[in-house]
């Protein structure tokens, strides 16, 4: 009998199709439903439930994802580190469920062409990111990833900065009403830090948040100095990416 209904099921080619939907429904439901309740998912905490300091992205850096995400960066490089020694040992503490609570979506990935980028900011100083997006090779011969220097030329566009804030802020991003308020002001302020809105973003966000130029150009406010500062922020919006990770099987 069993037979029977197998051979039916596959000789039917719209009831295989029902079915494998079916099928692929219920398990989606029952591993992914779950992850929205769980509070090591939905709060910055870490795997041993202790708290993390997460900070949401400034005005620049929320942007300058925007433009990692528009270039197709994720295609070529995760941002999530494996608990596995040899992740560990050359980019730093593994990643943690928490610290991507407020990246709508995240951007952990699953291919490796170029390097991991989840512990990269501070890394590398400004300067040598901007030399290698404008020419990756300059910096890294082998390199195959292409050039991006049309981002020093573009200016960023932050006049629906403060919708783009407040639509995270629904999400559960902790950005105030003069977050969003002022972050069109904000991010031109970031990349000049002589401004008189300078102390006005430290204010709002944090005292370490760094007010400088990316692209060596104070003129004005390009794309370029927005990818950067979110490059150099990667890893930096909490403490953990300064802590020992545990040897394997700990």
């Amino acid at each position: 009998m069993a037979k029977i209904k197998h051979e039916k099921i596959e000789s039917n080619v719209f009831l295989l199709i029902v079915l494998t939907l079916l099928t692929v429904s219920v398990g989606g439901l029952v591993e992914i439903v779950p992850l929205f309740f769980q509070h090591s998912t939905t709060t910055p905490i870490d795997q041993k439930g202790n708290a993390l300091d997460v900070k949401p992205y400034d005005p620049v850096r929320l942007i300058g994802r925007d433009i990692y995400v528009r270039e197709g960066c994720y295609n070529c490089h995760s941002q999530m580190i494996r608990p596995f020694r040899a992740e560990t040992e050359r980019y730093g503490h593994y990643s943690v469920a928490g610290e991507f609570v407020y990246d709508h979506p995240f951007q952990w990935g699953s291919n490796r062409t170029g390097p991991d980028l989840a512990r990269v900011g501070g890394r590398y100083c400004g300067d040598w990111h901007r030399v290698h997006l404008n020419n990756p090779r300059d910096v890294v011969p082998e390199s195959n990833m292409p050039a991006y220097a049309f981002l020093a030329r573009t200016e960023l566009r932050t006049s629906d900065l403060g919708e783009h804030l407040a639509a995270q802020q629904s999400l559960g991003v902790p950005y105030t009403d003069a977050m969003i308020a002022d972050a069109e002001r904000d991010a031109e302020a970031q990349s000049q830090p002589d401004s008189d809105g300078a102390a006005g973003v430290k204010e709002r966000y944090s005292e370490k948040i760094v007010v400088r130029d990316f692209d060596g150009s104070v003129a004005r406010v390009t794309e370029m100095d927005a990818l950067v500062a979110y490059i150099q922020s990667l890893g930096q919006l909490t403490a953990i990416a300064h802590d020992q990770p545990p040897a394997d099987g700990e």
